[in-house]
């Protein structure tokens, strides 16, 4: 797994699109209604460099055969109050690559990465009953809650979004819990 920089977006930029045409047109909900033209999808992530090089967005690749099969972003939260958590965004592996525990090692480079930069809370959403939440659930994070009819999948279907947290360190007490 190799962490990106700005100046490395466009050598690898072909590759993500690919990546994200394959992931769309296998039925994954990350924003997009299939069919993702590829220009389109060259141009999204392009639209990541100034993240990139300001440091508000992360972003993790796995490559096999000099190719990117793989990939993860932590989009940093650019309010006052909130220095110490971030959302987990676009987990995406080839279809070719699946089943290899890649989709695994890079979300456990994310939060090895997040913790680094001294993140506590991670937070992502995902559909519901779609495979990527059995990764999750299996990785730790909790669901907080599900949010009927909150986005298209890639077929243009209203569908579930489901919401998750990881702490990177024990949480809080929760001051509603505390017995009088």
């Amino acid at each position: 797994m190799e962490v990106m920089a700005a100046a490395d977006l466009p050598g690898i930029v072909d590759d993500l699109a690919d990546l994200l045409v394959d992931a769309v047109a296998g039925g994954a909900s990350v924003g997009f209604l299939h069919p993702l033209e590829r220009e389109a999808a060259r141009k999204w992530w392009l639209g990541l460099e100034s993240g990139l090089a300001e440091g508000r967005v992360l972003l993790w690749v796995a490559r096999a055969d000099d190719r990117v099969i793989g990939t993860v972003q932590l989009r940093l939260s650019g309010y006052e109050n909130g220095p110490h958590r971030a959302e987990l965004a676009k987990l995406l592996v080839h279809s070719e690559a699946r089943g290899r525990g890649i989709g695994r090692s890079l979300l456990a480079c994310a939060e090895r990465g997040a913790a680094e930069r001294g993140l506590t809370l991670l937070l992502l959403d995902t559909e519901s009953d779609s495979p990527a939440e059995h990764l999750y659930r299996s990785a730790g994070w909790l669901e907080m809650g599900v949010v009927p009819g909150h986005a298209l999948n890639p077929a243009g279907e209203l569908r579930p979004t489901t919401f998750y947290r990881r702490h990177l360190s024990p949480p809080p007490p929760d001051p509603g819990s505390a017995e009088l």
